[in-house]
């Protein structure tokens, strides 16, 4: 008897795969809620995507148990998704009044394929009870086991009402730029929750092609702030152990 191993997912692919399918003289930017887990992963996310939809990033992670801690890392994506609208009113001025040709370019604006559009930001109600009522039981799982599974969905879920509530296109999560982040758990309920609240889930695993490591050079060059554990007191305590 033959047994058949079954090819993993490559969901970078599927991602470019749709982007191609926005391409076009008639592109119209479709709507996309991008859930942000912190500034330095949703860095090259949103460089990434901006060219494509019209982002609004929604900042809802009650995983952060410290609100000294919260408030620094939501100051930090309001910050940086500040300097890429800069951006994004620089390409517009660069451009002439007629033939859309430009007139005046920087290195990174040659870079720059299409038009970067502006970026919006939400941020959601800060409830960390939630996420420690739903921790209830999982405390001593490992990091990446079911607690962190659970909290996934937490999260997607709340960014899947909303985006149901905009009426935009499509959602998804920078959770997938994280070496330490289980993409295809993540796309698996990514997928089940567009099922349930009639939103397309735009698939993704933003660490591929390089991603991650852009998402660092960026923090670098935005001087942003990279915290090293995911926001949880039991990742803050596991990080202490290491």
């Amino acid at each position: 008897m033959k047994l058949y191993m079954q090819t993993p997912r490559n969901y970078q692919k599927e991602l470019e795969k749709i982007l191609c399918g926005l391409e076009g003289e008639d592109f119209v930017p479709p709507g996309l809620l991008l859930h942000s887990c912190c500034a330095p992963c949703s860095s090259y996310c949103m460089e990434y995507l901006r060219e494509y939809f019209r982002i609004t990033v929604f900042y809802y992670n009650p995983n952060i148990t410290e609100r000294e801690e919260y408030k620094k890392r939501v100051q930090e994506e309001i910050r940086l998704i500040g300097a890429y609208n800069r951006q994004a009113e620089e390409w517009e001025s660069a451009q002439s009044g007629s033939g859309g040709v430009i007139k005046r370019v920087d290195e990174r604006q040659k870079a720059e394929k299409r038009k970067p559009f502006k970026i919006k930001i939400i941020e959601g109600d800060y409830e960390p009870s939630c996420f420690l009522d739903m921790a209830k039981g999982l405390e001593d799982c490992m990091e990446g086991g079911e607690r962190c599974f659970r909290c996934y969905e937490l999260r997607l879920r709340e960014t899947a009402k909303q985006a149901k509530k905009l009426g935009v296109d499509f959602f998804t999560t920078t959770l997938t730029i994280s070496p330490l982040k289980n993409a295809a758990k993540l796309n698996e309920i990514g997928e089940r929750l567009a099922g349930e609240y009639g939103v397309a889930w735009l698939p993704s695993d933003f660490k591929k092609r390089g991603g991650y490591q852009r998402s660092i050079e960026l923090s670098k060059e935005y001087d942003l702030y990279r915290q090293n554990y995911c926001g949880c007191v039991f990742s803050k305590r596991a990080a202490k152990e290491e």
